[in-house]
């Protein structure tokens, strides 16, 4: 038995929490804030202004130095070579050269020498054979030195690996390192002018759709109670047909006006679920999801901003939209130095460390082998053909069609605000009207019924109150959303939506 009362409370809790959870009583600020939380394009223009903040760090490197290092290997089928082939040759048969020409030289001069009678001829053959023993020897070693020069020439460089460490500090890019950072602060607070539109967009959204559902939840009501009044009247008028006192005719009309009654119930109750279905999609809950809203079952009130006091130049300072247009105008001057950078004088200060294989700092010795260097680069544009000054004068022009479409903007927001501020006026005297009619209909209907009552009133009399007092309700529901809806539209044109 313990069991069974354990596993029924759970039963019940879980029955308990699901009726919670399936009933979700909203207010406007709790709507604001689901609709905040899951609108789309609000996550959208967030992650671009993560993107505008990344893009402004990134652009506030370009001042400093730079380093980089790059390596790389060429395989070549022929190697460089600083000796031609005849120099080759020639160092390979260097000894053997010398040699020859010295022999030839030494045999005329002892073949002379014998026939002037300076030496005998048996002396000039010892002499030419003791040179010919000894030059053997003499050009083979000139020989290898020859070899060993051509050598030492060769610089096998078929297989190259170089690698170097390079340092960049630009000095003067002709103002585009400024531009180019002033346009990513620009393009920054574009961003978050952005998002705030985006917001005030989606609270203007969330409340309209908000205020609808409670303006179609009372008219539901209100149709209900209509077709109470005319169900009574309807049970009435066939009391009195029973008793002989009314027509057939008279209950016809009243069962009509039951038909009308019920299909205005069946109206309101589609247009309050449709309306319920927008609101759950701007807040971002399932379409279906049973909610009730805070405001349903309370007489709608105006909003607190009588007199407000905002005018244009509160429109001009806190519309996202005018913001926008600045920052548009602002990029597009940043631009124009952009485009004028291109054609002046730049200044960059290079240095690193370079390193080869085959190393030429050393004979082209098989070991790597590097060196420091630094300089001072200088870029100076002579002749464009006025490139540079059409395309200046074209984004000169397009800063023109920027500030053109503020200036309209602006006017266009003027307009704006002078409208929806006689909107608000005309809708507190709709709300004054629409009570006022409430209060006559009321007493007319008080009238109807008791002149019915005492037989001096047909039901068609009754029903004309009743039609009256239906009407006269709904266009004081309707005023009184209107009265909301108007100072809401005002707010948005004026851009102070919390």
């Amino acid at each position: 038995m313990q069991k069974i009362r354990i596993i029924a409370s759970a039963f019940l809790l879980a029955g308990w929490q699901s009726c919670a959870i399936a009933q979700q009583i909203l207010n406007l600020d709790s709507c604001r804030a689901l609709a905040l939380r899951n609108n789309k394009q609000l996550a959208v223009s967030h992650l671009k202004q993560e993107v505008a903040a990344d893009t402004r760090k990134a652009l506030r490197t370009k001042y400093l130095p730079k380093m980089d290092a790059v390596g790389g290997y060429e395989l070549v089928s022929k190697e460089i070579s600083l000796l031609n082939n005849d120099q080759k040759s020639a160092l390979n048969n260097l000894g053997t050269n010398m040699m020859t020409k010295a022999g030839s030289g030494i045999s005329t001069t002892l073949t002379e020498m014998a026939q002037k009678g300076l030496i005998s001829p048996e002396e000039a053959q010892n002499i030419g054979q003791k040179f010919t023993a000894l030059s053997a020897p003499i050009a083979e070693a000139l020989n290898g030195a020859g070899t060993d020069i051509r050598r030492a020439f060769r610089t096998n460089n078929r297989n190259m690996f170089g690698a170097a460490i390079i340092v960049r500090q630009p000095v003067y890019m002709g103002g585009a390192i400024t531009a180019a950072n002033n346009i990513a602060d620009i393009t920054e607070e574009l961003a978050a002018n952005s998002t705030n539109n985006t917001i005030q967009n989606t609270l203007y959204s969330i409340d309209q759709a908000y205020w609808m559902v409670v303006s179609l939840h009372q008219k539901n009501k209100l149709a209900k109670s209509f077709l109470s009044l005319v169900q009574k009247l309807d049970s009435d008028v066939q009391k009195m047909i029973n008793e002989g006192v009314a027509t057939r005719a008279d209950g016809l009309k009243v069962s009509v006006k039951v038909n009308e009654a019920e299909m205005k119930v069946t109206q309101a109750e589609d247009g309050l679920a449709l309306s319920k279905m927008l609101l759950c999609q701007l807040c971002g809950l399932p379409l279906a999801s049973n909610i009730t809203l805070a405001d349903e079952d309370k007489d709608i009130q105006p909003i607190a901003i009588a007199p407000f006091s905002g005018n244009v130049n509160t429109a001009w300072e806190n519309r996202s939209e005018l913001k926008m247009l600045q920052n548009t105008a602002d990029i597009s001057k940043e631009n124009t130095k952009l485009v004028r950078s291109l054609y002046l004088p730049q200044v960059a200060i290079t240095g690193g460390y370079l390193v080869t294989n085959p190393n030429v700092y050393n004979g082209f010795e098989h070991k790597f082998g590097g060196v420091w260097n630094i300089g001072i680069m200088i870029r100076m544009p002579i002749w464009n053909w006025q490139e540079g000054t059409y395309k200046i004068r074209a984004s000169k022009t397009a800063t023109q069609i920027a500030n053109m479409e503020l200036n309209e903007a602006r006017e266009l927001i003027e307009l704006q605000v002078n409208q929806n501020q006689f909107k608000v006026k005309e809708a507190n005297k709709k709300l004054a009207m629409a009570t006022k009619n409430v209060e006559k209909a009321e007493e007319n209907l008080r009238c109807a019924n008791l002149g019915f009552a005492e037989g001096v009133m047909q039901t068609t009399d009754v029903m004309a109150a009743q039609t009256a007092w239906m009407d006269a309700q709904t266009q004081k529901i309707e005023a009184e959303i209107d009265v909301r809806l108007t100072q809401l539209g005002l707010q948005k044109a004026l851009g102070v939506i919390n």
